[in-house]
């Protein structure tokens, strides 16, 4: 099994945790494919600087913000898929715990492909 693919996902969640958006969003592609469902439907685009953008507007909701991973299965040559749960602690002291789970395609060291799923009926 190539372990590339895996330091790259390893390198990613600290990156999270330490709340290093620029370096995290250096990972990806110049512009990388998204599923998302705060993106809205379908695959949607984004740059490493709107990457950067969107996670320190979330950080600045939830300052605690953390990533903890439970599992992660390397999938064929390009993917590995990251099962996690997102937690944070909003100024009003509401909680945020949100299991995830994400395919990362991984291409040439660089995150080509982002997929989340989670369940966004709170929205």
């Amino acid at each position: 099994m190539d372990t590339k693919n895996m330091d790259v996902v390893k390198q990613y969640f600290e990156h999270f945790n330490n709340h290093d958006w620029e370096k995290m969003a250096e990972m990806y592609s110049e512009t990388t494919a998204f599923k998302d469902p705060s993106l809205g439907q379908g695959i949607v685009k984004q740059t490493r600087e709107q990457i950067a953008q969107k996670y320190s507007e979330l950080n600045e909701a939830f300052p605690d913000l953390k990533d903890d991973v439970i599992q992660v299965y390397p999938s064929g040559e390009n993917h590995i898929i990251v099962e996690f749960v997102s937690s944070g602690t909003a100024p009003d002291d509401s909680k945020l715990e949100l299991p995830i789970c994400t395919i990362f395609t991984i291409e040439n060291g660089k995150i080509v492909k982002d997929f989340t799923y989670y369940d966004n009926f709170e929205e």
